[in-house]
């Protein structure tokens, strides 16, 4: 068997409708974000899904919380020894192929499909990512999206910049161990079990991670790229993701429009999806299925 993971926090029928149109291929495990408001009628449905829901967590941007939410997950995966590759996505992916493709596929390969950078290369909103790791954070206390969040992020930067800090020296690690890649992967159980060994086993890891900013996309990126099993890393993650600004959401919210582009490529999921804006593609994509 395969395990999709699903970290959630919002428009729950659509996360249920996804998790029922999983299950017939996979064992889904899902997280909903704690602060998420459910319903009678979804608490009803969601007993009805064969997949294990979880609500442990309240879930903040660039916090720590969404790499505990995801460790818990693939820790309760784990446990089920059948369970060989595991995905991670979001309640706001889709699949592109049928379940029952996308398995097939995984059942012939043992590749981690992960994209991964050095954090050294790479700037996001101007900002070397590297200071992300380098730098102190605490954004499981401090919402980083409101207007005085990102006033204090500046703030953070600025201080940390001006005192030359660095958390990474006072473990002997230098700026070019920490890698950086999108956050949702396809992993075979070994490298998965290992990477979840070896956080847990190095707490200096945990330590730097809970005290980063947006380290959900650099915790698992670190400790595989850091290991004998980079060799067997893809990094064409084969997701339809488009990077722009789209129905008030970056990245973009995906409708028809986007339709013949997926056709022209070769994806397993697409993010992100939201009903009503989405329900002409799923239909088109359910219609070449």
């Amino acid at each position: 068997m395969q395990a999709v993971l699903i970290l959630a926090h919002k428009n729950i029928d659509q996360v249920i409708e996804l998790s029922k149109r999983l299950s017939t291929s996979f064992n889904v495990y899902v997280h909903l974000d704690k602060k998420t408001t459910i319903t009678t009628s979804q608490e009803k449905k969601i007993k009805k899904v064969t997949a294990y829901f979880i609500s442990k967590y309240n879930v903040k941007w660039g916090s720590y919380s969404i790499v505990k939410a995801t460790i818990d997950l693939i820790k309760i995966a784990l446990r089920n020894k059948e369970n060989t590759y595991f995905h991670l996505i979001s309640g706001q992916d889709w699949p592109i192929k049928s379940p029952e493709e996308i398995y097939n596929f995984f059942e012939k390969t043992d590749k981690i499909f992960m994209n991964y950078w050095l954090a050294t290369s790479m700037k996001k909103t101007g900002e070397p990512e590297i200071w992300w790791t380098k730098y102190y954070f605490n954004y499981d206390t401090i919402n980083r999206r409101t207007t005085f969040g990102k006033i204090y992020h500046r703030f953070l930067l600025l201080i940390q910049t001006l005192f030359r800090i660095n958390k990474l020296k006072k473990y002997n690690l230098t700026d070019d161990y920490i890698y950086a890649g999108q956050e949702w992967v396809d992993v075979p159980r070994d490298a998965l079990k290992y990477a979840i060994e070896y956080y847990e086993k190095h707490k200096e890891l945990e330590y730097i991670f809970s005290t980063s900013f947006c380290s959900d996309e650099m915790w698992l990126q670190t400790v595989l790229c850091n290991s004998k099993f980079k060799s067997r890393i893809d990094k064409d993650i084969h997701r339809y993701i488009e990077m722009v600004e789209k129905h008030g959401s970056r990245p973009a919210i995906l409708d028809e429009v986007d339709y013949p582009k997926i056709q022209k490529g070769y994806y397993w999921w697409g993010r992100k999806f939201e009903r009503p804006i989405s329900n002409k593609l799923i239909m088109l994509l359910d219609q070449h299925k």
